[in-house]
């Protein structure tokens, strides 16, 4: 298993440097005290058997997943070189992120503890049916979750085509400054290039990874390209093919982005000069949960519950909704804010806070 998976596997301890240690129970406070906050919930947690794993509850959705891609492939096959195979663009992406949030949970090893069951699925996923680089969204993604919104040491806060705080924004230059004065109403337009960007940086990654991995990798992405642009050109002809796969692509990285937005963008920063922060705050005061029921857990893959999440990484997705009640009763008994809001409001608060970095710069 890489290490990232078996890292970001595990609730994290305060380490040296304030880095994630596999396998320990979690620390607490402002200066990393061990265990007095989270210990008793990871045990009531732990007692209700919310860790233990779901793989029955997982195969089914993956297949009912595969099953529902297969539909989507015939139907364009029976459509044929035609404009009416656009629609089908879209319950494809829908389709698509379905099969990133296994990915994602795979990463984790929500769906068994077997790392390479774990593995196989997260490279069929990611690698073959969406193109993109497993290893390179598990490197990232352990870091993120190891400190989360902290500017030295998350990815998902450092400067990109965005930028997290005004900070970062007063050294913009150029074409970046002007976008960066603009970024909260081009986010959802920028999230259209997602999908395309996803497959470029997993590419990238290559050059990172030791020789075999990179050959294997290398190959189920290359395999990736060769069977989707087969079917566009099996199927349409070249234009269409071409305008089929920006548009899925769009959709797709719209819809990715719509799930992972409201998780911790204008939740707290972590200040990289201050005390370092025990687990259960450092997951809880950056993290934000959307309120909803069945359709907002499937339309957000789980990540609804990013509070559970991060607490509790390897908890199966079915499990965090149970969690859920728990969590909010210790954050009640210890005094830390839990925020929780609608997913339009969660939006809201996301953008304002992109409007209030580039604020500066208008």
């Amino acid at each position: 298993m890489p290490q990232a998976v078996a890292d970001v596997a595990q609730p994290p301890q305060d380490g040296p440097e304030g880095q994630a240690c596999p396998g320990a129970t979690g620390s607490t406070g402002t200066s990393g005290t061990s265990g007095s906050d989270f210990a008793p919930l990871l045990r009531t947690v732990k007692g209700q058997g919310l860790l233990e794993r779901r793989t029955g509850w997982y195969a089914l959705g993956i297949a009912a997943n595969l099953t529902a891609l297969a539909g989507v492939v015939t139907a364009m096959v029976f459509v044929g070189d035609s404009w009416w195979n656009l629609p089908l663009a879209l319950p494809l992406a829908v389709l698509w992120t379905r099969t990133a949030f296994v990915g994602h949970d795979a990463g984790h090893s929500q769906i068994s503890s077997d790392g390479r069951a774990s593995r196989i699925i997260g490279l069929l996923h990611a690698n073959v049916l969406l193109g993109m680089n497993e290893a390179w969204w598990n490197d990232k993604h352990v870091r993120h979750h190891a400190n989360p919104n902290h500017v030295d040491k998350d990815p998902d806060v450092g400067v990109g085509a965005l930028v997290w705080t005004q900070k970062q924004a007063a050294r913009r230059e150029g074409f970046a400054r002007w976008l960066t004065r603009n970024q909260a109403r081009l986010f959802f337009p920028m999230l259209l290039l997602e999908g395309i960007a996803l497959k470029i940086y997993g590419f990238q990654f290559l050059r990172r990874q030791p020789v075999r991995e990179r050959a294997l990798c290398g190959l189920l992405l290359a395999a990736h390209l060769g069977l989707y642009a087969t079917l566009l050109l099996t199927v349409m002809s070249p234009g269409k093919a071409v305008v089929f796969a920006l548009a899925h692509h769009a959709l797709f990285g719209l819809h990715l982005g719509m799930a992972f937005a409201p998780n911790h963008k204008g939740m707290e920063m972590p200040d990289p000069d201050g005390p370092r922060w025990g687990h259960m705050r450092r997951q809880v005061l950056t993290s934000r949960n959307v309120r909803g029921a069945v359709l907002t857990d499937w339309f957000l893959g789980g990540l609804n519950y990013q509070i559970e999440h991060h607490l509790f990484p390897s908890m199966p997705r079915p499990h965090l909704r149970l969690a859920q009640p728990l969590v909010k009763a210790r954050c009640a008994e210890i005094g830390m804010p839990y925020t929780e809001t609608g997913l339009v409001e969660s939006y809201r608060q996301a953008l304002r806070h992109m409007h209030d970095v580039g604020e500066p710069l208008r």
